[in-house]
C-alpha cells in the first residue's frame, strides 16, 4: 500500500462515519466517531509517520485529534529525523544528480511575485521541477543566507532590517521572525556590518542561526558573534579575537572583516575571516559551539577580483577569480582533508569569458560550477571545461543540495 493510499485511507476513516459495506475489507463500526476508537493512537502516530508533509497538512484540517497529534513537537521530531535519515540514505542510490534550487521573480502577474523552484537535476542534464513556492511579499529586501533540511534563513543587507532575520519554511508556508541586535546610527558610521548562516545540529536536533559582525573601523574594531538556537528560542552573544582562537599573537591584528557566505559542512559552519595582516577561514562547530581557525589554501596578488568560499563534491573550497587576458581565470583550491592546512591542492584552473565575478553561485554535487553570464545560468564542467544551458531565466539566488526533505518545523510560526 502507497503512501497515498495510507492516507486516503485515513481521511476517509476519520472524516466521518461511514457504513461497513463502504469500506470492503476495512470493516469498522458505523458508531464510531472518533479516530481512538477505530485505531489505537500510537498506530495512527507510526502511520502519519510516514507520510509526506502534504498529506499531514491535510490531516491538520480533518480533526482535532489528527491536529493534536501532527502538531505536536514530539510527532514533530519524529517525523523530521525519519525523513532525514531516510533523504540521506537515498543519496547514494538516485539516479540523478542532485537538486537546484533557485528563486525567480514572475514578471506576468501583477503586482509582481517571486517563487523558490526546486528541480531535478536529471543524469541527461534535463530538469524536472518538483516544487514552485510563492515567496511571502514582507521578504522583499530579503535574501537567503542559508537553507538546511527543508528550513530556510533569509536576511536583509539594508541597515534598518539586517538585525531581523526570518526562518522561513515553505513546505507548510511558515516562518518565523527573529530579532537580533540592530546596528545603531554610530555603529554604521563605522561600517559595521554581518554575515548570517543557518545550521542543523544533529546532537542536539536544533537549528542554529550564527550572526557575525564586523566594526571595521576605530580602536574598538572587533567581531563580535551572535547565536540563536530554534529549541530555546533565544540569543546569546560571544566575542572572538585572534587571542582566543591562537593564543596571544600581537603581530595578527584585530579582526575586521568578514566575508559571505556562511558555508555548512561537518557540523560546523565556515567563512572567510580578514584582519589587517592575515586572511583565514573561521569555523564554527555547531554542536560544541567552539570556533577555530583554518588556514587560507593561497595568498594571491592584487590580480584577484575575487574569492569565495563554496563546496566541492562536499569538500572546503575556495574559488579565486582573477583577471587575465580576455576575461577571468577561476583557480579552484580544494581541502582535501577537511581541517588539515596542507592538503589545500589547486585542482583546476577554468577559464571564463562573458562572466561577472559576482555571478558564481556554487557548484552541484558532481562538481559542475554554477554561473550566470551572457547566455543566463550555465553549469560548467571544471574538466572537459563543457557548457551546460540550463535554461532558467532570471535567477536572483541559487542553490544546490543532494537530498530533498520537507518538515514540519516551525508549524507554530508567527
Amino acid at each position: 500500500m502507497t503512501q497515498t493510499h495510507i492516507a486516503d485511507l485515513l481521511f476517509i476513516l476519520h472524516s466521518k462515519p461511514l457504513k461497513p459495506q463502504n469500506l470492503g475489507p476495512f470493516v469498522m463500526s458505523q458508531t464510531a466517531t472518533t479516530m481512538g476508537e477505530r485505531i489505537p493512537n500510537d498506530v495512527v502516530e507510526d502511520i502519519l509517520g510516514q507520510l509526506p508533509v502534504k498529506s499531514l497538512t491535510r490531516f491538520r484540517c480533518v480533526s482535532r485529534s489528527c491536529d493534536s497529534i501532527i502538531t505536536d513537537p514530539t510527532f514533530i521530531t519524529k517525523h523530521f529525523k525519519l525523513n532525514l535519515n531516510q533523504s540521506e540514505s537515498l543519496v547514494s542510490t538516485n539516479t540523478h544528480t542532485g537538486y537546484l534550487l533557485y528563486t525567480t521573480e514572475d514578471k506576468n502577474s501583477s503586482p509582481s511575485s517571486k517563487h523558490l523552484c526546486t528541480v531535478v537535476c536529471n543524469s541527461d542534464s534535463t530538469l524536472t521541477q518538483i516544487s514552485r513556492f510563492e515567496i511571502p511579499s514582507l521578504f522583499e529586501k530579503y535574501s537567503i543566507v542559508g537553507f538546511c533540511n527543508g528550513l530556510f534563513c533569509l536576511a536583509s543587507s539594508d541597515n534598518d532590517l539586517n538585525h531581523i532575520i526570518y526562518l522561513w519554511n515553505p513546505s507548510i508556508r511558515m516562518f518565523k521572525k527573529l530579532l537580533a541586535t540592530p546596528f545603531t546610527d554610530e555603529d554604521n558610521k563605522k561600517h559595521k556590518s554581518s554575515v548570517v548562516g543557518l545550521a542543523y545540529n544533529s546532537q542536539n536536533n536544533d537549528f542554529k542561526i550564527l550572526r557575525l559582525l564586523s566594526v571595521l573601523l576605530g580602536p574598538e574594531a572587533k567581531a563580535e558573534v551572535e547565536i540563536y538556537s530554534l529549541s530555546t528560542d533565544s540569543w546569546r552573544k560571544v566575542v572572538i579575537s585572534m587571542e582566543s582562537l591562537r593564543g596571544y599573537e600581537p603581530n595578527l591584528g584585530r579582526i575586521v572583516k568578514i566575508d559571505p557566505p556562511c558555508i555548512f559542512l561537518n557540523g560546523a559552519l565556515h567563512t572567510v575571516v580578514m584582519t589587517i595582516r592575515h586572511r583565514f577561514i573561521l569555523s564554527f562547530d555547531v554542536n560544541d559551539e567552539s570556533f577555530r581557525e583554518i588556514m587560507f589554501p593561497f595568498n594571491y596578488s592584487d590580480v584577484v577580483t575575487k574569492y569565495q568560499l563554496a563546496l566541492f563534491k562536499r569538500s572546503l573550497a575556495v574559488f579565486v577569480f582573477a583577471r587575465s587576458l580576455g576575461g577571468v581565470l577561476c583557480h579552484i583550491w580544494v581541502m582535501e582533508e577537511y581541517g588539515v592546512a596542507e592538503s589545500w591542492t589547486r585542482k583546476y584552473m577554468v577559464p571564463m569569458i562573458w562572466v561577472r565575478v559576482g555571478n558564481f553561485y556554487g557548484c552541484t554535487d558532481n562538481g559542475e560550477l554554477l554561473i550566470e553570464n551572457a547566455t543566463g545560468l550555465v553549469s560548467i564542467d571544471p574538466e572537459s571545461r563543457e557548457q551546460n544551458i540550463l535554461a532558467i531565466e532570471d535567477v536572483d539566488w541559487v542553490g544546490f543540495m543532494a537530498n530533498s526533505m520537507e518538515s514540519l518545523i516551525l508549524h507554530d510560526g508567527e
